[in-house]
């Protein structure tokens, strides 16, 4: 197994060394992404990136330039431990992650309590097929929607995570640039599979897809295979120019129209309040700001 720690993506560079011209560019877009993402770069037993806050102008092609080409190396000790507690609070604002990127990915939430965390029920337009997906919490409907690991654990593990702290694995599983909500079937069907062996149905999704997933390698040092690497610079040559993600945007809010009252009951949204979603005069029959109220 590599014993190779750096997050440079260059083996056996050395401090001094002029490296070649073509290896020059490459790290000179490296580091003008990490240094977008963050103060620092994360090194094994340090603290991961953060990177949620600024944009890189930076394309996906170029950033790819830059992660090392290896083999897979064994699965073997992969364990999910290993990442760290399922669906952590890493950011401690009080809410596991799992609930976060539901808030983030999914419009018309509700919670369960009057706490905006832990959530009810909402509306996802799932990227990776193309569909609209209703949530709502529940021992046998709350697998309908599922958290994707865009770098799925277990290929991270074969690709230089099992070089990393478990500390820094954590800060990997609970990334939000490495997860997404989507359909619950189709999460399954992907498994822990890389962009050589599984690429979301929704093809207008893909160049954002993969670029997700060359973002987050480079965040955190690890490699793809010759045909990882091939299969993603053959989805981004069709669209040039795709910059290189360091945070993902909350879906926005979708337009609610309930054609009367039953509907609003039925969706469990009852009473729409002047200026909520889906409120209009027409359904405001005594004219007090509150609609659908009896």
């Amino acid at each position: 197994m590599p014993n190779d720690t750096s997050f440079s993506g260059f083996r056996g560079w050395l401090p001094g060394e002029r490296l070649p011209a073509k290896r020059r560019v490459a790290a000179v877009v490296l580091a003008a992404f990490l240094s977008l993402t963050s103060a620092g770069v994360p090194a094994a037993g340090g603290a991961p990136l953060d990177g949620t806050t600024l944009d890189s102008s930076t394309t996906a092609a170029d950033l790819l330039a830059t992660l090392p080409v290896k083999g897979r190396a064994p699965k073997t000790g992969y364990e999910r431990s290993l990442f760290g507690p399922t669906w952590a609070d890493v950011d401690q604002n009080g809410c596991d992650t799992r609930n976060d990127i539901l808030r983030r990915d999914l419009t018309g939430v509700t919670y369960t309590n009057s706490v905006p965390c832990k959530v009810q029920s909402g509306i996802l337009a799932d990227p990776y097929t193309g569909t609209t997906i209703s949530f709502v919490r529940g021992t046998t409907t709350s697998s309908a929607v599922q958290i994707d690991h865009v770098v799925a654990l277990s290929d991270a593990w074969q690709k230089g995570a099992q070089l990393l702290s478990t500390e820094v694995r954590t800060a990997f599983a609970n990334d939000p640039l490495n997860l997404q909500a989507t359909d619950g079937p189709t999460n399954q069907q992907k498994g822990d599979g890389d962009a050589a062996t599984w690429l979301p149905p929704n093809r207008g999704f893909r160049c954002e897809y993969v670029a997700r997933q060359v973002s987050v390698k480079a965040r955190y040092g690890l490699w793809v295979t010759q045909a990882e690497h091939d299969a993603i610079a053959g989805i981004l040559a069709g669209c040039p120019g795709q910059p290189a993600p360091t945070s993902v945007e909350p879906a926005a809010p979708a337009a609610v129209y309930y054609a009367n009252c039953a509907e609003v009951v039925a969706a469990g949204a009852a009473p729409l309040y002047a200026g909520s979603a889906g409120y209009r005069s027409g359904l405001d029959g005594d004219g007090d700001g509150a609609a659908c109220e009896g």
